[in-house]
């Protein structure tokens, strides 16, 4: 029995560590929206799963590990979070594969989505005709965002976590400046200040982080 003590003691801290990351990152690994929640998981996994039966590996040197990584996550969450050039290089950006109606058959080939799946996805959300959509962009989750033509169709935040969304500026003929404009309008001093920002048929409603 007494050969199992360091087995059960790695097990309970490789749950309590999953715990505490868990709570630390927010429950978005729970149900993976990035490349960097899948590798949070994995990695956590392996580390846990490959150390637990091997006896070489100390209790202390299990902890240490646990220690590092999640020091890792944090500092990479923090850089995330607070860099766009970091968020692109971590999570990747989304890629447009229809736009104004054409298709980017260049970029569907290399991000592995074929004219089958592509035609699938835009059925189970009620599109049958590519002409009638402005964009289709692959999110880095693998699902698509749909915008159809006409302003009353877009439902795309336009600001996401203190950051303004280009793409959908492109598509609304519209530049950072008047952004920075309106967002003026409503009280903040600037873009960053704005947790959620959303466009709804020419209206903006702006959701801050301290309002």
């Amino acid at each position: 029995m007494i050969i199992y003590i360091p087995i059960i003691i790695k097990l309970g801290l490789g749950i309590l560590c999953l715990i505490v990351q868990i709570n630390l990152m927010g429950k978005g690994n729970l149900a993976p929206s990035s490349a960097m929640d899948q590798v949070q998981n994995y990695v956590l996994g392996g580390i846990i799963g490959g150390v637990i039966y091997n006896e070489s590996i100390t209790v202390l040197q299990f902890v240490l590990v646990l220690i590092i990584w999640t020091f890792l996550v944090l500092v990479l969450k923090f850089l995330k979070e607070n860099n766009r050039l970091v968020k692109r290089v971590i999570d990747g950006k989304p890629i447009t594969l229809v736009h104004n109606g054409c298709i980017n058959v260049r970029e569907c080939l290399r991000n592995g989505v074929s004219a089958n799946d592509l035609m699938f996805k835009l059925r189970a959300n009620g599109i049958y005709e590519i002409e009638q959509l402005k964009r289709v962009v692959l999110e880095q989750n693998g699902q698509l965002t749909i915008i159809q033509s006409g302003d009353e169709n877009i439902r795309y935040p336009i600001i996401v976590d203190g950051l303004a969304n280009n793409d959908l500026l492109e598509i609304l003929n519209k530049d950072s400046d008047w952004l920075e404009n309106e967002v003026t309008k409503q009280g903040f001093n600037k873009i960053s200040e704005v947790y959620l920002g959303e466009y709804l048929s020419g209206r903006i409603n702006l959701y801050g982080y301290e309002k």
